[in-house]
């Protein structure tokens, strides 16, 4: 099953995301797509990595996220990706500018293929303003472009606010 779950930031995503992979009661495989590029990163990956609990699998991958799914793929496990959105983020900010489109095609392709149950964590970027820089703009647009086409292929689709999930697609559990 893929279910994709999008939110705010503080939105309670990821605590969402975690709940749902716990209750799952198989392996987890928590891949987490997040650069400690700065002392409040780093406390922020702390924080996550205190909330998990111990015995799950960690793989930091921050850019080849289709090629990390399909290298640890097996039945009776799941992959928690937190997040989407500093994936997207580090796919942008990369020096070749063609990176960002074949990842996410590719991360589309293998998707449907995987034995593995997959829950995907992502911000929703398009509900505020226009942002006014460029870089911003693509962010937000491809950020977009890429929940649509997830959701699509989705079993489940979950918006999470003020700590609530609303179920867009699929059924409630």
């Amino acid at each position: 099953m893929l279910q994709l779950i999008l939110g705010g930031a503080r939105s309670g995503k990821s605590r969402l995301a975690e709940q749902s992979a716990q209750k799952s009661k198989k392996t987890v495989i928590y891949i987490a797509t997040a650069q400690a590029n700065d002392a409040e990163m780093q406390q922020r990956i702390q924080h996550h990595q205190q909330q998990r609990p111990t015995e799950w699998q960690l793989i930091e991958e921050s850019l080849y996220l289709a090629e990390c799914l399909e290298k640890n793929d097996a039945a009776e496990q799941i992959f928690l990706v937190d997040c989407l959105t500093l994936w997207m983020n580090n796919l942008l900010m990369h020096s070749n500018p063609d990176l960002q489109m074949d990842q996410c095609r590719k991360l589309l392709a293998v998707l449907p293929k995987l034995k593995s149950d997959i829950i995907l964590v992502s911000n929703e970027t398009g509900l505020g303003v226009v942002p006014m820089g460029e870089i911003t703009r693509k962010f937000v647009d491809e950020s977009g472009r890429l929940h649509q086409q997830l959701g699509q292929i989705a079993e489940k689709v979950v918006f999470c606010v003020a700590g609530f999930p609303m179920i867009l697609k699929g059924e409630k559990s």
